[in-house]
């Protein structure tokens, strides 16, 4: 199967209730009276013109995704490496509309040229007290993407998935609070750290879709905020 047919797959599995990840995800509990949606865009699509730093023979080898980086001085997860999205707005009129516009907003994304497949069941994001819906989508005919205002987000890019699969770049990020360590799948790619929430989840759909390359759990690596 293609990579495409391999996503579109993943997205039916769930809508008939067959996903594997739902009961993991639920294990991020937020506060019942309190918490408000919001949706992540997970925009895949053909590798662009500039190749993979991995040269292992990994599958899919030519297909990357939209990530961006969070400005350094916002308030919420400062720096931190995520995809498109935002809180769901009153006029948004779903999930999808709302992953969507905060991807426009945030990276100039021209909507036209993108397919939706589908939701992943929502996931709980503690921190920020959000419930959290990923929107999978195909990049059918790629439009330039930048950083659209630099309070909110430090660049746009789009990473080989060969390079986030590549077991050398794979990593258990490791942070401690309030005397307790917290661990994450991470991903360290174009000189950044993929971890927390977004490397939870690249992780939960490289194992879903089987994609997963076996690498070194115990490979530690610090977060430095």
């Amino acid at each position: 199967m293609t990579a495409f047919e391999d996503l579109s797959a993943l997205v039916a599995r769930y809508e008939s209730g067959n996903g594997g990840h739902a009961a993991h995800w639920a294990q991020l509990p937020v506060s019942a009276e309190t918490n408000r949606p919001a949706a992540v865009l997970m925009l895949f699509g053909r590798l662009d013109n500039i190749p993979a730093e991995s040269g292992r023979p990994i599958a899919p080898v030519d297909l990357d995704v939209l990530l961006l980086e969070r400005a350094h001085t916002l308030d919420d997860h400062p720096g931190q490496v995520a995809f498109p999205g935002g809180s769901v707005d009153p006029e948004d009129e779903s999930v999808i509309a709302a992953a969507l516009r905060e991807a426009v907003e945030e990276t100039g994304l021209d909507i036209s040229g993108v397919r939706v497949l589908g939701v992943i069941p929502e996931l709980g994001l503690i921190r920020s007290n959000f419930r959290v819906t990923p929107v999978l989508a195909w990049w059918d005919s790629p439009s330039p993407v930048r950083v659209v205002d630099y309070a909110e987000s430090a660049q746009v890019f789009r990473v080989p998935v060969r390079d986030l699969l590549d077991p050398d770049n794979r990593v258990t990020a490791t942070i401690s609070r309030f005397g307790r360590t917290f661990t994450s799948p991470g991903f360290t790619v174009n000189g950044l750290l993929v971890w927390g929430f977004t490397g939870m989840v690249l992780s939960g759909l490289f194992d879903e879709l089987g994609w997963t390359v076996p690498w070194d759990e115990g490979k530690l690596h610090d977060v430095d905020l």
